[in-house]
């Protein structure tokens, strides 16, 4: 269906055609195409604002997720009762966030977004990593989803969640 990705944020530049051609394959690798999607790209201030918000974590964030149907297990497509419900839910993107990790760990930024992209994606997707055990999940469908992107557009990318447990 559509993707709707917007830069609100004016601290770092940003190429908004590379990061939609990944989330397209993104959406495509993990069968969400047909699927409505948000993607917010926002500074530290807003991310933080929102984290505080729906978290109570007073602090920036690389990426966070709203999904439309809260409910999804992991792995599970949500099935459509009408097609008003295609919305798969919002990303917020802490760009600003993401490239200071980037800039302080000498990564590609472009890729470091799609990475997270890939992790909120999952998270809309009914993905957690509370435990040990939702995260090994997430890990190994992460895994999967980046191993298919990298086939399709020769990267080399991997999951982000590799060290948190």
């Amino acid at each position: 269906m559509s993707l709707v990705l917007h830069n609100l944020q004016k601290v770092v530049p940003l190429r908004r055609a590379q990061l939609r051609k990944n989330i397209a394959v993104l959406q495509n690798v993990m069968g969400v195409q047909h699927f409505d999607l948000a993607v917010i790209c926002v500074d530290n201030q807003k991310i933080q604002k929102i984290n505080k918000m729906y978290r109570q974590k007073d602090a920036p964030a690389d990426v966070l997720s709203f999904p439309f149907y809260e409910e999804l297990k992991a792995g599970e497509l949500p099935q459509l009762l009408s097609s008003d419900e295609r919305t798969l839910g919002d990303i917020f993107l802490g760009v600003e966030y993401i490239y200071e990790d980037c800039q302080k760990y000498k990564e590609d930024f472009y890729n470091v977004l799609t990475v997270t992209t890939a992790h909120g994606l999952c998270h809309l997707l009914g993905y957690r990593h509370s435990t040990k055990t939702e995260w090994e999940q997430m890990f190994l469908r992460e895994s999967q989803i980046l191993e298919e992107f990298n086939k399709i557009t020769g990267g080399n990318l991997q999951p982000l969640t590799k060290n948190l447990f």
